[in-house]
């Protein structure tokens, strides 16, 4: 299993199951099982309440991807 997380600014904010939008200084933490199963949450930077995003199910075809598909997640969710 791997985790991977980066910190972003979200100007107009970022959805979430829990608590609806949130925006500002952000982190984004991705796991992906060693089978593909990604899973993902979001905190405010520096809180310890990490919250999901829409969606479920999430598979990687090969876990491999993980590191490109975290970066893209990264950069789209820094431009919503």
């Amino acid at each position: 299993m791997e985790t991977k997380s980066s910190i972003f600014h979200a100007t107009h904010g970022v959805m979430t199951k829990e608590v609806g939008v949130i925006s500002g200084d952000l982190e984004l933490r991705t796991t992906c099982s060693d089978n593909g199963v990604l899973t993902l949450a979001i905190t405010y930077v520096g809180a310890e309440e990490w919250y999901t995003l829409p969606g479920e199910n999430y598979h990687l075809h090969d876990p491999r991807d993980h590191e490109v598909v975290h970066r893209m997640l990264t950069a789209v969710l820094e431009r919503s």
